[in-house]
């Protein structure tokens, strides 16, 4: 922790310390907050203690420790073995505050919210950014709940990047899962529109440089492009994350009164890819597809720092 930076108010749980949990909360030691550190894996707590965290000897007692408790899991069913199963929702003590960072099912998070003690508030606060969003504190974060706990909630969780206020207990996920839709649906039509162009005897770079320079540009472009060019196809995220995040806008999909057939089709192209090559592989195998059934290769030299890997200077 840096030594010019003093303690700031509540002392701050952290539950899960993976691929965003973890930057997430090195930023906010970096920001002088007093954390209270654990996951499953030993080694990710130790990394944390040497970034100044407090280790926990289970997430029971991150929670019984926290006066703000943040969890950061990779599905809905691990969010509940924490809290539930693990009695990280029964440690918390009253006037504390649970803030959910996980892309997660609203329904689970408004029922845990109804068995929390007494006193105890709860928000959720699902984020997005990837990875190095996450290092260089340049995430968004959705958050849902009652004015008071957000606005607390909110003092602490704008050290990781920009924060909007979504609305009741649960739409922040609404949100978060809306931008993914966004994102999944131009994820599966970057690697066709490669394919089409180069089909049709368009360089990739030219053809690039053409798709950020017009009305094809998006973020998704800018950043996922280079992990296609790359080959390694962005492991940070993977294909299973991908369904899980579409498994639950097939949810909220049942009370939409019409068909969401570009949320279908990106569906259908990322349970190919995990049907190929499995969920555990990077993301990007939605492209990947596009290489293998062409026979083209959508590698293209060039500086493609992973962006996990790019700091701030």
């Amino acid at each position: 922790m840096d030594g010019n930076h003093m303690s700031n108010g509540d002392t701050i749980g952290f539950i899960g310390l993976g691929n965003m949990g973890g930057p997430m909360c090195e930023r906010l030691l970096a920001a002088g907050h007093q954390v209270i550190a654990f996951d499953l894996d030993d080694a990710k707590v130790a990394h944390a203690a040497a970034h100044g965290a407090r280790p926990a000897e289970s997430a029971a007692d991150c929670a019984a420790r926290a006066d703000v408790l943040l969890t950061s899991l990779p599905r809905p069913d691990h969010v509940e073995a924490v809290m539930v199963t693990a009695g990280a929702l029964a440690a918390l003590r009253a006037g504390s505050l649970w803030v959910d960072l996980t892309t997660n099912r609203k329904e689970l998070v408004a029922r845990l919210a109804a068995e929390a003690p007494p006193g105890v508030d709860v928000v959720d606060s699902p984020v997005t950014g990837a990875v190095d969003g996450a290092r260089n504190g340049r995430l968004t974060l959705f958050i849902g709940g009652a004015e008071a706990p957000v606005a607390r909630a909110t003092a602490i969780i704008e050290e990781l990047g920009t924060v909007i206020a979504c609305g009741a207990l649960g739409t922040g996920n609404v949100v978060k899962l809306v931008t993914n839709q966004l994102w999944f649906v131009a994820a599966a039509a970057l690697g066709e529109g490669f394919a089409l162009g180069m089909s049709h005897g368009v360089e990739l770079s030219t053809l690039y440089r053409a798709i950020i320079e017009s009305v094809g540009d998006s973020f998704v472009a800018r950043h996922d492009g280079p992990s296609i060019f790359a080959g390694h196809y962005d492991p940070s995220f993977s294909v299973d994350l991908c369904l899980k995040d579409l498994g639950l806008l097939h949810e909220l999909q049942a009370d939409v009164d019409a068909p969401l057939l570009l949320t279908d089709a990106a569906r259908a192209a990322f349970q190919d890819a995990g049907n190929r090559y499995g969920g555990d592989v990077g993301e990007l195998h939605v492209a990947k597809r596009l290489e293998d059934d062409t026979g083209l290769s959508f590698r293209m030299d060039g500086d493609w720092t992973p962006p996990w890997e790019v700091t701030d200077q």
